[in-house]
């Protein structure tokens, strides 16, 4: 029976062989990742339980590739174990994360459209998310030039939520983390063999609604422009990245908020050694004053945001900032430290984070019990400092475990922000806030063939 097998598998690999003539590969992911939280996100409230589950994803990779095309499919499922009952038929937790196909026009010109991950640069605005089980991919249309070191991608997206007869209103469109339609320029460029810089325009549309004095539902779409760069520079064992963005147009809301918002950062990374590494940073994105209660003031939306960045990457891992939470608020200045030890196929990581706000906090506690009307104080930005420890190692040929604790020291001025507070309005940063995971990745590459 197993050689019947056997030769029946071999047999449709070599009949598969036989009349592919581009280059195939099916490749799959299993990543099953168990987490413990207490605190994860926002400061642990008193008499919080903790939470302990195991999620994983599943993921079958279609990839082929001829002279003039390519086409990419990724089948996936994401669950919680147990989540589904054992003597299963259906469930809703597999879908298409990518269904794509790109068109090479010419050696310089391609045309890409589909259900696609867009990724630039470090992943600070356009990101794939990776760390989330489900991961970020976009329905959009790519018109990509490259020639000799230059990269340069136009991209459009125009989403709606089904195919209609009657307007173009977007439910999904307006709600915080999707958008209704976007348009990017993405150019690239080496200069030199150390230096390479890169400018992103991207001019993201959202729909508000609204219901007029009828009693009905009205929309319009609301556009915010980000224009900014990411310049990189790397010779020997020194590594300089700088971020500068830049946010202006309306933002999504009724009536609609004019813009004005940044974000700046440095990294500066140095390869002590063969196996270790460190690196220190600063970044800082703006945010809405508290205590500013003029009219002028608040007309206009000074936080920036990240939109489709992959944001568990920055601002330490427990995401406590703009990983689905922070947005609008008083902004973020982020002082960092990383050191790393990799060898071969192991790796262990330390970072620091130190936090504070951008713009100032309103002490809401002191507020509601001064008895002064005009009395309006500002809370310490200090927001507290995080550590975080990761590590990995390849327990076999294609599979890796990997693993990590972070642990915040959150104060007084974050736990207001979180809406932690005791019984006394203040707030409370008595509980430990910790968060700790491990994850084993399999890898295999099921069948590949090269382009006869």
């Amino acid at each position: 029976m197993k050689t019947r097998k056997k030769l029946l598998v071999g047999g449709a690999m070599l009949a598969f062989s036989a009349v592919s003539y581009g280059q195939f590969t099916m490749s799959g992911e299993i990543r099953p990742r168990m987490e413990y939280r207490h605190g994860y996100k926002s400061l642990a409230d008193s008499n919080q339980a903790h939470a302990a589950f195991t999620d994983q994803r599943s993921r079958l990779n279609f990839n082929y590739k001829d002279e003039g095309y390519q086409v990419k499919l990724v089948l996936q499922d994401i669950r919680v174990w147990g989540a589904a009952k054992q003597l299963n038929t259906a469930d809703g937790f597999s879908s298409i994360h990518e269904a794509w196909g790109q068109a090479f026009i010419n050696e310089n010109w391609s045309l890409k459209a589909g259900r696609q991950e867009i990724i630039y640069d470090d992943h600070r605005i356009f990101g794939s998310v990776g760390w989330a089980q489900q991961a970020r991919s976009h329905d959009a249309i790519q018109v990509k030039y490259q020639k000799e070191g230059m990269k340069i991608d136009i991209t459009g997206a125009y989403n709606q939520d089904g195919a209609g007869l009657v307007g173009t209103s977007s439910a999904l469109g307006s709600t915080a983390g999707n958008y209704k339609a976007f348009q990017s320029i993405w150019f690239n460029k080496k200069i030199g063999d150390n230096l390479q810089t890169s400018i992103l325009f991207l001019n993201n549309g959202k729909q508000a609604n609204w219901v007029d004095t009828l009693g009905n539902t009205q929309y319009h779409d609301n556009y915010t422009q980000t224009i900014g760069t990411h310049t990189k520079y790397k010779k020997e064992k020194l590594s300089v990245a700088f971020n500068g963005y830049y946010q202006m147009g309306k933002v999504n809301s009724v009536p609609a908020k004019d813009v004005s918002a940044y974000l700046v950062g440095l990294d500066l990374g140095y390869k002590i050694n063969d196996n270790f590494s460190a690196t220190l940073g600063f970044e800082m994105q703006s945010g809405q004053d508290q205590t500013d209660t003029t009219t002028a003031y608040n007309e206009v939306n000074h936080s920036f945001s990240p939109f489709y960045g992959t944001n568990h990457k920055f601002n330490g891992f427990i995401d406590y900032f703009y990983v689905g939470n922070h947005f609008n608020s008083v902004g973020l200045q982020d002082i960092y430290a990383k050191i790393k030890y990799k060898k071969e196929k192991s790796y262990v990581g330390l970072d620091f984070h130190m936090f504070s706000s951008a713009a100032n906090i309103s002490d809401g506690y002191k507020l509601a019990t001064d008895t002064s009307a005009a009395y309006n104080a500002a809370m310490s930005k200090n927001l507290g400092m995080e550590i975080d420890l990761s590590f990995g190692f390849q327990l076999s040929k294609g599979v890796m475990l990997k693993g990590g604790y972070s642990q915040m020291l959150g104060t007084e001025s974050l736990a207001w922000l979180k809406g932690v507070t005791d019984y006394k309005g203040q707030g409370r940063t008595d509980q430990i806030s910790n968060w700790g995971y491990v994850m084993v990745i399999f890898k295999p590459t099921f069948i590949k063939t090269e382009k006869k």
